[in-house]
């Protein structure tokens, strides 16, 4: 305990009596000394946040992006300004939105996307010496931020859905990833759901994204994709509030969007669901005709409905949960704070 002291990990919060023998000495997390970086790059943002150990922001920013050089630019500008003398970065993983192969570092798809391979651990490698890099799915970061955080914190089940171009899933059981045999469960976005005749990025016709992604809804809606997912959707609700033909447009969407979530209630049984990105500024435009359609879906009375909660961590879920995962080897005891 007194390396741990020494080292700035954890501090002592005052004596407490013991039942027996000496008196107990409570102690605590300190956060400054030990940070984690999360990352996320997506198809048009990249996001970052720095976590301390005590589960503290010390600091987030997202910014219009869509490449790597984007995603390098904020990555040092986090590092150079947040960690340095007397704050030591424990490791960095960025989230992305792909199927990440179970080494953590290698993408081994990504349709809406140029990346490819361990190109990214390898790139961010340099801004954390001695510490690890890892690669994550967006949407398993960001349901494990949910579950920890935000909408879904104490729900024993539950299922997060992303909102952006591409649409994924993360799944969590008593605050845990299920991420299945290859590491891939939760690619949900490239299920035979919806428009049978809509094109989508993988190249396919007829998946979920296709008629539920971000692109797929503004053309419903007939309207231009703005600096990042939350902002375009917050544009399109406020057209919404005077445009019955939006309104229309969102109803169709949220009738897609029930179709999916009803297929994987009925394969999952989530207690929650909680819907990320674009959804937010939307909410009951897009919730209302969801909750309706899983409604007439499920097929037996017994099937509980899952309670759809819209995201309470806004565009940089994905970098938080990012940010939690990079400081894993503390927690599980592979990193030792005190060599």
């Amino acid at each position: 305990m007194a390396d741990l002291e020494s080292a700035g990990a954890v501090a002592e919060q005052g004596s407490r009596p013991g039942a027996r023998g000496r008196p107990g000495r409570p102690v605590a997390l300190r956060g400054e000394r030990f940070v984690g970086l999360g990352l996320e790059l997506n198809v048009d943002y990249a996001s970052v946040v720095v976590l301390d150990l005590a589960g503290q922001v010390r600091f987030s920013e997202s910014r219009p992006a869509g490449a790597e050089a984007d995603l390098l630019a904020l990555a040092r500008r986090a590092q150079e300004q947040h960690v340095g003398p007397g704050r030591t970065l424990v490791g960095a993983t960025v989230a992305v939105p792909a199927l990440v192969r179970a080494d953590n570092r290698t993408v081994a798809w990504a349709p809406n996307l140029d990346v490819a391979g361990p190109g990214l651990a390898d790139a961010l490698a340099p801004l954390v010496p001695g510490g690890e890099v890892r690669v994550s799915n967006d949407a398993n970061c960001a349901a494990y931020a949910e579950s920890h955080h935000g909408a879904a914190r104490g729900a024993a089940h539950a299922l997060y859905l992303t909102g952006t171009v591409g649409i994924g899933a993360g799944i969590v059981q008593d605050g845990e990833l299920v991420r299945g045999g290859a590491g891939f469960a939760g690619e949900v976005g490239h299920m035979p759901v919806g428009d049978p005749a809509a094109t989508c990025g993988c190249g396919r016709r007829g998946c979920w994204e296709a008629s539920i992604g971000l692109h797929a809804m503004l053309t419903a809606v007939g309207m231009p994709e703005l600096e990042t997912p939350v902002r375009t959707a917050e544009a399109v609700a406020d057209r919404a509030r005077t445009d019955p033909a939006v309104r229309r447009a969102l109803e169709g969407v949220g009738h897609d969007v029930g179709l999916g979530i009803a297929m994987l209630s009925s394969v999952l049984d989530p207690e929650v669901v909680v819907l990320g990105g674009y959804f937010v500024p939307l909410g009951d435009l897009v919730l209302e005709p969801a909750r309706r359609t899983l409604d007439a879906r499920l097929a037996s009375e017994v099937q509980v409905r899952p309670d759809l909660r819209l995201s309470t961590l806004g565009i940089q879920a994905a970098a938080l949960g990012a940010a939690e995962q990079s400081l894993d080897p503390v927690f599980s005891g592979q990193r030792d704070l005190t060599a």
